[in-house]
């Protein structure tokens, strides 16, 4: 009777009637191929269905651009000095910027379905129990995105445009044009939101078992280095009361990774015992 072979090489076993039965999957470079171009093709599929979101949420904001546009600009005008305004030079300028200002929009409100989609891509290559932290990783990264970005705004970009107008003299005024004051703006905000993913990452890799609270606990100085090495990089002109701004709340958020590296941080035992169970 012929012999079924198992579907992987980890499940099969020797028998004298297969003479393969001891062949390198690796050696199949079709297979491995094929296996390429799977995850090209899922890859491709995530990102078509995360720029559907991203569509969706600029095609809702641009309902409501001005409300974002006067929600995002007012603070700037009202910090100049008495009389002073925004301004654009080139025909398009506004309009591009209206249009800049309803993707950020649609970024934010299609985040959690962009944050989905990364989850997507990445879980074909968990354990079962790893894929339980769907849930947590969505609302997680989502919550500190947007906690982000509400930092930026109400926070660091304030103190730094302070910083900037302050060198405005009597014969020296500052008339800032609205693209570049704008694209400060969404450097600035579009960096915190990544920077306050640090918890979320720290929570799945320790949940994973690749990083421990010891381990973060241990290196806080080379953390602390490259936090203020980073606030140095997103921070525009080198300010050095926006990187403080910045860095503050980098080093807030590791304090917090390591609080939920130490609560819910893999144990050995219990590592072993998932593994089995997987295997």
């Amino acid at each position: 009777m012929a012999l079924v072979p198992f579907p992987n090489q980890a499940q099969r076993r020797p028998d004298d009637t297969d003479p393969d039965w001891d062949k390198d999957p690796n050696e199949d470079s079709d297979a491995g191929k094929m296996s390429f171009l799977d995850h090209l093709d899922e890859l491709r599929r995530r990102i078509i269905w995360a720029v559907v979101a991203l569509a969706g949420g600029f095609l809702i904001c641009c309902f409501f651009i001005q409300p974002i546009f006067d929600f995002i600009m007012k603070p700037l005008q009202a910090m100049l000095p008495p009389g002073g305004t925004l301004i654009y030079t080139e025909p398009g300028e506004a309009f591009i910027l209206y249009i800049k200002m309803a993707a950020i929009g649609g970024l934010l409100l299609a985040s959690p379905a962009v944050m989905t989609q990364v989850w997507l891509f990445v879980a074909p290559g968990l354990y079962q129990h790893e894929k339980k932290l769907a849930i947590p990783f969505v609302v997680l990264s989502t919550v500190f995105f947007i906690a982000g970005a509400a930092f930026s705004h109400y926070v660091v970009f304030p103190m730094t445009w302070q910083f900037f107008i302050g060198f405005g003299t009597d014969y020296l005024k500052f008339t800032p044009r609205i693209e570049p004051a704008f694209s400060m703006y969404l450097k600035l905000m579009l960096g915190m939101g990544l920077v306050f993913q640090m918890p979320t990452i720290v929570l799945f890799l320790a949940r994973m078992g690749v990083v421990t609270a010891r381990f973060l606990f241990r290196n806080i100085k080379y953390a602390i280095l490259i936090i203020f090495v980073l606030a140095a990089i997103i921070t525009p002109g080198g300010d050095p009361m926006s990187q403080t701004a910045l860095a503050a709340p980098m080093i807030g958020l590791y304090f917090l990774s390591i609080g939920l590296a130490w609560l819910f941080g893999k144990k050995k035992r219990q590592t072993d015992q998932e593994y089995d169970a997987d295997a």
